[in-house]
């Protein structure tokens, strides 16, 4: 598979201005793996070497496409695997939007790709523990975000960390959990045992 002429099938199908394509209903057949991977950092490698220019990694990641716990980028009439450390996005940035009341705050997420994702829905976030590479002693779970079709981004740390310093903190006898409103609903960030 050559990464040129699969850039060359993608030509016209995404943009700022237009929708993402509809990968989820394309099934073309399965041409094999290539030698891209999305780094833990959230870099993009092919042959090894970093994707440079922004704009391919957007392309690529508008066709990304996940089937059970393999990924793939897919046009219209071919289906190459990739290789994916952890999750195919990182959460570099974030901002909370005001609401009139302090109930319908909501915040939004950048990732590294430029998708944006508004917190609405409980089911967009859960907490996971992270790849070992990353993980702390104790194997604490971190917040991932889903940003479309059973894509999932992981927080950055530094984003992690500016969010904990916003969070409002709630203690049982058993747990302290860490948590942010959006769209008003409570979004649990963390919880430490005590």
């Amino acid at each position: 598979m050559d990464l040129t002429r699969f850039q060359q099938q993608l030509k016209g199908t995404s943009s700022k201005a237009r929708p993402l394509p509809p990968v989820e209903k394309w099934d073309p057949d399965f041409c094999g793996d290539i030698n891209l991977t999305i780094a833990l950092d959230g870099r993009w490698f092919y042959e090894g070497s970093p994707i440079g220019r922004a704009s391919l990694v957007q392309l690529f990641a508008s066709v990304l496409k996940r089937e059970d716990e393999n990924y793939f980028l897919v046009t219209p009439v071919e289906k190459v695997g990739i290789t994916v450390e952890d999750t195919p996005f990182l959460v570099t940035q974030w901002q909370k939007e005001k609401g009139e009341r302090t109930d319908d705050d909501v915040f939004t997420f950048t990732t590294q790709t430029g998708d944006e994702i508004r917190l609405e829905h409980a089911e967009q976030l859960e907490l996971r523990v992270p790849p070992k590479a990353i993980q702390d002693p104790q194997a604490t779970p971190i917040p991932y975000i889903n940003v479309r079709r059973n894509l999932w981004a992981r927080l950055h740390q530094n984003v992690y960390y500016q969010l904990l310093e916003h969070a409002d903190e709630h203690a049982n006898e058993s747990v302290t959990s860490f948590s942010i409103r959006s769209s008003g609903k409570r979004f649990i960030l963390g919880e430490v045992a005590r």
